[in-house]
C-alpha cells in the first residue's frame, strides 16, 4: 500500500506563538506521570509494525524517548506462543547480550522500560487472554488498537474496523480492562473514525467515551479515518476540536509528525496532552533529543557523521540479538536507507544499503561513509550537522511505503 509522503501536500497549521516559544513552555501532565513513572515528556515513540522491535526502541530511548509501544500483536499469536511472545519481549536483548543479570544488563542502560505491550484481536475472551500474557511478560501498560486499518478476517472486525461496530468495540475495551491487574494502566490507540459519515462520528464518540468511563488512562487518536488510511492529510482540527470538547480527558494525538517541529505544533494547534510519533522516528531516533533540547530552550540540531555510525552500529548489534544473524542484514537495509537521509550523501549511501546482503557489507559500507575518511570529506565540504527548520521536512520522509503499530505506522 503506497503511504503519501509529500509534506508539501500538507495544509498550513494555525499557531498561537512560535513554536520556540511553545516548547519552552510545554511539560509532562502530571497524570500521564503518575499512570505510568518514568514516562517524564509529553511524547513517545509509537508501535510501527515491522520496525519497531526492542532494536529500535532501546535507541530511541538513548536519544531521549521515555515510553514505547511495540507493534501490535495478534492475541491468537500470544496464546499460541508465537514468535511475536519472543520479539517482543521488553527484557529480551537486556537478557541476552552476556553481560552479566538482567540487571546489571538495565543499569548499562539496556532496560527497554516503560512500555506499552499494543495488542490487537477480534473476539473479547481471546484479547483479554492475549492481554492477560502481555502483562505477565512484564508490559508496564497493555494498548488496545482500535485504529489500523487492517483488513477484516473472516467478516469480523479488527483493528480500525471495530470504530464501525461501537457495541463490539465496547466490549473488547471491556475485556481487556477486566482480566488486567488493575496496577497495570490501560490505554486505546483510535482514528478519529471509520469513515466521515455521522454514523460513524457516533461511533466514535461512544467508543472513546467508553474507554474513560471503563477506567482506561489515556487514548491516542489518529487524525485520518479509517477508510482514508494514510493517504491525505491528518485533521489536526479534529483533535483540537476533541481537546476542547473533553477538557478533563488525557489525550495524545497522531498523525504528521515528519519533525520535531511537529510535535509542539500539534501540541500548541491541538492542545493535546502529548504527542504519538511515528513515520517521524524511522531512521531517526534524534527527534526525541531534538525535543528535549527544544524544552530547554535549544535549537534541534541534527546529528554528527560520527553520531550517526554510532547508533547504525548499535542498531545493528542489537538487532543481530533479536533477529539473529542471517535475517539481520535483510532486515536492517529498510533503517539503513531511512538513516541515510542525514548523511551529506544520501542519495549515495541509501542505494549503498539497499545493496547490503550480510554483516560484512553493512560494516563495509559504515565505514565507507561514516568512517573518519568520510568525516574529513564532509568536512572539507564544508558540511556540519543542521539545526531542524521546515525546509529540513523534505528529508525526513524518505521515498518508500511504509508500514504503524500493525499494518502501517500511525
Amino acid at each position: 500500500m503506497g503511504v503519501e509522503l509529500n509534506p508539501s501536500r500538507l495544509p498550513p497549521r494555525e499557531l498561537s506563538r512560535p513554536v520556540e516559544e511553545t516548547a519552552r513552555r510545554t511539560v509532562v501532565d502530571p497524570r500521564i506521570t503518575a499512570a505510568v513513572p518514568g514516562f517524564d515528556a509529553p511524547f513517545y515513540q509509537a508501535g510501527l509494525a515491522g520496525y519497531s522491535d526492542g532494536a529500535m526502541r532501546l535507541v530511541a530511548r538513548r536519544h531521549g524517548a521515555p515510553f514505547c509501544v511495540t507493534e501490535a500483536l495478534l492475541d491468537r499469536t500470544l496464546i499460541n506462543g508465537g514468535k511475536g511472545r519472543r520479539k517482543e519481549d521488553p527484557d529480551l536483548i537486556a537478557s541476552e547480550v552476556g553481560m552479566g543479570d538482567l540487571d546489571e544488563n538495565r543499569a548499562a542502560g539496556l532496560d527497554d522500560h516503560p512500555i506499552a505491550g499494543q495488542i490487537m484481536g477480534s473476539w473479547p475472551d481471546e484479547i483479554a487472554r492475549g492481554s492477560e500474557i502481555l502483562a505477565r511478560m512484564g508490559h508496564d501498560v497493555i494498548d488496545v488498537n482500535l485504529a489500523c486499518p487492517v483488513k477484516k478476517i473472516k467478516r469480523k472486525a479488527r483493528g480500525g474496523h471495530f470504530l464501525a461496530h461501537a457495541d463490539d468495540a465496547v466490549e473488547i475495551l471491556r475485556a481487556v480492562r477486566a482480566a488486567v491487574p488493575a496496577s497495570i494502566p490501560c490505554t486505546v490507540k483510535l482514528r478519529r473514525s471509520f469513515n466521515d459519515t455521522p454514523e460513524m462520528a457516533a461511533a466514535f464518540e461512544r467508543i472513546f467515551d467508553a474507554a474513560y468511563e471503563l477506567g482506561y488512562s489515556w487514548a491516542t487518536v489518529h487524525c485520518r479515518t479509517v477508510e482514508q488510511r494514510y493517504l491525505g492529510p491528518g485533521r489536526w482540527e479534529f483533535l483540537r476540536d476533541l481537546v476542547r470538547r473533553k477538557p478533563d480527558r488525557v489525550i495524545f494525538g497522531s498523525g504528521d509528525i515528519w519533525t520535531v517541529l511537529d510535535i509542539f505544533r500539534m501540541m500548541d494547534m491541538c492542545g493535546v496532552h502529548g504527542v504519538s510519533v511515528a513515520r517521524g522516528c524511522i531512521g531517526n531516533p534524534w527527534i526525541f533529543r531534538q525535543a528535549r533540547e527544544m524544552m530547554a530552550g535549544r535549537p534541534p540540531v541534527g546529528p554528527t557523521i560520527a553520531e550517526q555510525r554510532d547508533v547504525l552500529l548499535q542498531h545493528y548489534a542489537y538487532s543481530e540479538v533479536i533477529h539473529g544473524a542471517l535475517r539481520t542484514s535483510r532486515h536492517m537495509r529498510k533503517f539503513g536507507i531511512k538513516f541515510a537521509q542525514h548523511h551529506p550523501r544520501a542519495f549515495e549511501v541509501k542505494a549503498d544499503f539497499i545493496r547490503c546482503e550480510s554483516a560484512a557489507e553493512w560494516r563495509e559500507v559504515i565505514e565507507r561513509h561514516y568512517g573518519p575518511a568520510a568525516e574529513a570529506r564532509a568536512a572539507e565540504d564544508g558540511w556540519a550537522p543542521a539545526v531542524v527548520t521546515d525546509a529540513s521536512a523534505a528529508m525526513a520522509i524518505a521515498d518508500a511505503d511504509m508500514d504503524c503499530g500493525c499494518d502501517t505506522p500511525g
